[in-house]
């Protein structure tokens, strides 16, 4: 077992640059089968969640070749087996992605039933709207998702009935080799949406409308690889900023699109911060007191979910009462229990949580629940007074790339330790 050791009273500054995103390259990585050729993908994390979908390429019949750190060569041109086995899917939510792109390159898939973060029931019944509607048959049997198509993929006219970013992705790589016109309504517009359907068009596709509510995809027969670069991760960027504002620190976050940190920015502003925009970087620093701010999570271009636990851990050193309201996921609040170990004052009422902020937090060991809740865990760390121990840290490198690294460069002392596994005698 390996654990975060970081002693807390940490002031961050310096720089720190962002890598890909993360929920951009889930998706783009699946949608690479589609090409049936060579795609090159630069600024591609360093993270578990990427190393998992490259080995279910390969053992698909993909060729997976790293030609730097961040930049992947995926080969796509041999069969391709449309199998995703459960030991792999588990892991990660994004392993159903497969699904879509799979059934636009071979017309059928199985896929078990996607893990990743526990943060409530996620149903995958508009994913399989979404199928059925294109003409693709689902079943769901002994945890596998299988679909066949009988003949073509067919265009058709589409209306979510709620905003999910899992299902406008999936239906969005299937639709792409229908025949026709797919029209989507009631889409989700987050930036790795645009940069997929940025991604499928540089393959060949006719995707139109991404960051709209509504997306137009007229079917093509043939997509070709290519050269693609990820757009920066709009959530580790965030992370930063929120552990500068927590820190009372100043930090340059650098390689980020600030237009798609706007939701972020504001409410660092409005609980003291100082948000400098520059073309392609944002410097946040903090000097006076954590001001009480209210919090409301919403697709985007409001609020980000993924966002939230960070935000709450700093809003617990606020000199007041903040109200965070968790309008996506059910159980988001479940790291909440870690906090008030190190004496945070959080009271949580189904999906909305009072912060009554407390003048000190104190170090203690922790666990982190999913992979946001780690960065929070993170980000309380570093103001409590001690040492914190941080367990379970593979939730949170599935989304930070060399996150021991970029803190450390910032000022922060933190370190990974392995810890022998404890065997627990046998009850007499």
């Amino acid at each position: 077992m390996e654990k975060f050791i970081l002693k807390g009273d940490t002031r961050l500054a310096g720089e720190v640059e962002i890598g890909g995103a993360k929920n951009a390259v889930v998706a783009i990585i699946p949608a690479a089968i589609l090409a049936q050729g060579r795609c090159v993908i630069h600024n591609v994390p360093n993270i578990s969640d990427v190393s998992i979908l490259l080995k279910v390429l390969s053992e698909m019949g993909a060729s997976v070749n790293f030609l730097s750190k961040n930049t992947v060569e995926i080969d796509t041109t041999d069969t391709i087996n449309p199998y995703v086995p459960y030991e792999l899917a588990r892991h990660l939510r994004a392993s159903y992605y497969y699904l879509g792109a799979l059934i636009g390159r071979c017309g059928r898939a199985s896929v078990s039933m996607p893990g990743g973060c526990s943060l409530g029931v996620r149903p995958i019944d508009q994913h399989i709207k979404g199928f059925e509607s294109l003409g693709a048959s689902v079943s769901i049997d002994h945890g596998v998702i299988n679909t066949e198509i009988a003949d073509n993929l067919v265009g058709s006219h589409i209306y979510f009935d709620v905003v999910s970013v899992g299902a406008t992705i999936n239906v969005m790589l299937a639709a792409v080799r229908a025949k026709g016109l797919t029209i989507l309504e009631n889409v989700a517009k987050e930036p790795h949406i645009v940069d997929l359907a940025n991604f499928l068009n540089t393959m060949g596709a006719d995707v139109r409308g991404a960051g709209t509510d509504v997306i137009k995809i007229h079917g093509v027969d043939i997509m070709r690889g290519c050269e693609y670069t990820i757009i920066p991760d709009q959530i580790e960027a965030g992370t930063y900023m929120i552990a500068a504002a927590a820190t009372g620190g100043d930090v340059l976050i650098k390689n980020v699109i600030p237009k798609h940190m706007e939701s972020i920015s504001n409410k660092l502003i409005s609980a003291g911060a100082t948000v400098d925009e520059y073309d392609d970087s944002i410097r946040v620093r903090r000097l006076g007191s954590i001001l009480p701010t209210p919090i409301k999570t919403m697709s985007h271009p409001g609020f980000p979910t993924d966002m939230q636990p960070q935000f709450t851990a700093m809003l617990t050193r606020a000199e007041g009462t903040s109200m965070i309201t968790e309008g996506i996921w059910d159980s988001r609040f479940r790291y909440v229990d870690e906090l008030a170990r190190m004496g945070a004052n959080i009271q949580v009422d189904g999906k909305v949580a009072v912060v009554q902020g407390v003048e000190k937090l104190k170090a203690a060991p922790v666990k982190a629940s999913d992979l946001r809740a780690g960065a929070a865990l993170m980000i309380a760390a570093l103001c409590a007074e001690g040492e914190t121990e941080i367990e379970d840290i593979y939730h949170i490198e599935r989304g930070y790339e060399d996150v021991v690294d970029k803190f450390r460069s910032l000022g922060a002392d933190i370190r990974r330790i392995d810890v022998p596994d404890v065997d627990i005698p046998a009850a007499l």
